[in-house]
């Protein structure tokens, strides 16, 4: 490979965008004409495959549902005319009630204009707002965001805990699909606990957005939220930005979400072209085939170029790695797919690990976000005709090179700004790779038999605890070892997991639990009381 790539090879393997503000630059990544021929028919059967997608079929055998979070920037493409409506009244709802809400129209429980937001969700229903929030600022009037998207206790007390007496003014976002999503349920009952503790009715400053007639959609009725808004079977949590999930959040901060589902609109158009070389999203899903053999054997290493987007890497995290990361492929032969995804910014990456990027492991490839505008308004010169974009530029242009000259790929994706149109640009760029590489390897992009296991072990976990305490009760004071309450419990086969539960129960002084620590450690005693 030449230390440096020439200019034929660059306007080659550049996709370039005016209208939409996009370019994709593949000219660092070293594929050649040759692999994208014998992925040409392959590449066909994923475009066709996208096309059946979006009518309508069951790309959920799991669950036996559509998948349809394209349809949320076109409704005119949902298969029924109540989906449509749906669709459009949603949007419109939450306009308007975000509207409301900015113009003090609709108050707190206590009569107050709201100040805050805090969105109560895990996974897909706060990484989404939270990059997005970050990418986008709050505008004047808005309502400021905080997250509860962990069950960590003391995570709860810092947020709740930030927020001061601001909390009574504070706008709570629950968002839960079904409903009974633990660490969500759990943040919301903190919530309103600490609601309750100022004398503020829960419900008089909540919204909850949920599948109608889940747990959590009753319980806002019952506790008189004010709004409720939906969630649909065919929505995945991590699909779902476009959804009232990502919309209500970003409206209530003061941003155009039809500005923000027109540019997913926009990028959905170009990445139905069943030509390879002018779709965007299939040079991303060639790129990513290409560096790791069809068999993600290097990672992506994403390196905005903009503190905007610095949340964007623990946003595709989840897409991508929850979307390609299968045990098994579409005929349920075992294939260990995925792609790994990790990120920081630029530059300062450069000061963290880009000297390993250089000179160490080859195991993985790099994804340079570029974003052309420096700032709103003229810029500094920090010596003479020289800026601070300029300095960030240089740094993202020669660490490219550095790694080029070295065999290590990366392409480059360029936007001209940060704003609503851009970031919504950017999601479904990055939805529609991930649904044509999933098509390429052969593996379901919309299930997630890997989480639901990991769902189901916790809770196998917190029934044991609760056996546990019940069986301290019968120890008295005499107490036993975690070896003792193995035996009891006829549980032997998970003595580590039952001693790690007592040392934790002991540690916080929950349920009465108390030790007597020994040396060896393994051998202390616990009993209630």
């Amino acid at each position: 490979m030449s230390n440096k790539v020439d200019w034929d090879t660059y306007r080659r393997w550049l996709y370039s965008d005016r209208d939409l503000g996009l370019r994709v630059d593949l000219s660092h990544m070293g594929i050649d004409d040759a692999y994208v021929e014998r992925l040409r028919g392959r590449f066909e059967t994923c475009f066709d495959g996208m096309v059946a997608l979006e009518s309508g079929s069951i790309a959920n055998p799991d669950e036996d549902r559509m998948v349809g979070h394209y349809w949320l920037r076109d409704p005119s493409l949902a298969p029924t005319e109540t989906i449509q409506e749906l669709i459009r009244s949603t949007v419109t709802d939450v306009d308007e009630f975000a509207a409301r809400v900015r113009d003090g129209e609709l108050r707190t429980a206590t009569g107050q204009r709201f100040t805050d937001q805090l969105i109560v969700g895990i996974g897909g229903s706060a990484l989404g707002p939270q990059f997005v929030a970050q990418a986008l600022g709050t505008r004047e009037g808005g309502l400021e965001p905080h997250f509860l998207d962990n069950s960590d206790p003391d995570g709860i007390d810092r947020v709740l805990g930030g927020l001061g007496r601001r909390l009574e003014t504070t706008l709570v976002i629950v968002i839960s699909k079904s409903g009974g999503t633990p660490e969500t349920r759990n943040g919301m009952l903190e919530t309103e606990a600490a609601l309750r503790a100022r004398g503020v009715s829960f419900g008089g400053n909540s919204v909850a957005i949920t599948q109608e007639g889940s747990r959590l959609d009753r319980f806002a009725l019952d506790k008189r939220f004010l709004a409720r808004f939906p969630m649909w079977d065919w929505v995945g949590g991590r699909t779902s930005q476009t959804s009232a999930v990502g919309l209500l959040p970003a409206a209530l901060q003061g941003h155009d979400i039809r500005e923000f589902l027109a540019g997913a609109a926009s990028t959905d158009r170009v990445t139905r072209r069943h030509d390879l070389g002018a779709n965007p999203a299939a040079l991303l899903a060639l790129a990513w085939h290409h560096a790791g053999n069809g068999r993600g054997e290097k990672d992506m290493v994403l390196l905005p170029y903009k503190d905007r987007l610095a949340l964007l890497s623990r946003y595709l995290q989840q897409l991508v790695m929850e979307s390609l990361g299968k045990e098994r492929d579409l005929n349920g032969e075992t294939v260990h797919q995925g792609i790994a995804v990790y990120g920081n910014k630029g530059s300062t990456d450069q000061h963290a690990y880009v000297q390993q990027l250089r000179d160490g492991v080859k195991n993985f490839f790099v994804t340079f976000v570029e974003v052309l505008e420096e700032r709103e308004g003229d810029s500094l010169e920090v010596e003479e005709g020289i800026t601070c974009g300029d300095y960030l530029h240089g740094f993202l242009l020669g660490t490219r090179q550095a790694l080029y000259e070295n065999g290590r790929p990366s392409l480059t994706i360029t936007i001209d700004r940060v704003g609503e149109r851009q970031v919504g640009m950017l999601i479904a760029l990055y939805e529609r790779a991930v649904g044509l590489y999933a098509g390429l390897i052969r593996v379901n992009a919309y299930h997630q038999p890997g989480v639901e296991a990991g769902k189901k072990a916790a809770a196998a976990v917190l029934q044991l605890q609760s056996a546990l305490v019940a069986a301290l009760d019968e120890c008295g004071d005499e107490g036993a070892t975690a070896e003792q309450l193995a035996v009891r419990l006829d549980r032997a086969d998970q003595v580590t997991t039952i001693f790690e539960l007592l040392e934790r129960l002991a540690a916080n002084a929950r349920s009465g639990v108390r030790s007597e620590p020994t040396s060896p450690i393994h051998e202390s005693r616990y009993r209630r009381g």
